[in-house]
């Protein structure tokens, strides 16, 4: 079982240690401007590196959810490998929104492609599994006779 997902928790754990950086970003910025908890406004580099962190932390349930679907009903290593893109496309965009706001756009819309494609093969492979599992209907035998 494991070696069936192995990939997967290795991009988890990445995938967490990402978060960890971005809220440690946001605890050196918070010392850097002054700013103690809870307050969430000040000069327009920590509100940058603020909403950064907030936005990732956000998208960071979804991105589990889908990764771990497309991994386990669809293929494994290409979960993974998409997985590894959404992390380098969510820490360009954090760096890039930490420089300036208009440099998060290319990342942001990288990293949503991703999700949309970790959608779309968790569909296929939930689809899939279903219709082989209680219709009797094997797609990929089909496709492949």
């Amino acid at each position: 079982m494991l070696d069936q997902i192995h990939w997967l928790a290795a991009v988890t754990v990445l995938g967490v240690l990402e978060q960890a950086y971005f809220f440690l970003q946001v605890i050196y910025a918070r010392r850097l401007f002054g700013i103690s908890p809870p307050k969430i406004s000040g000069p327009p580099e920590f509100e940058r590196i603020f909403r950064a962190q907030v936005n990732s932390s956000e998208y960071f349930p979804i991105f589990l959810a889908l990764l771990w679907q497309a991994g386990l009903f669809f293929h494994q290593g290409l979960a993974a490998a998409l997985g590894l893109l959404y992390l380098c496309a969510r820490y360009c965009y954090f760096m890039g929104y930490k420089a300036s706001s208009s440099q998060r756009l290319a990342p942001i819309y990288f990293s949503a492609g991703v999700l949309w494609i970790l959608i779309a093969v968790s569909a296929l492979g939930i689809l899939h599994f279903f219709l082989s599992h209680y219709v009797g209907l094997n797609i990929l035998q089909l496709l492949t006779a």
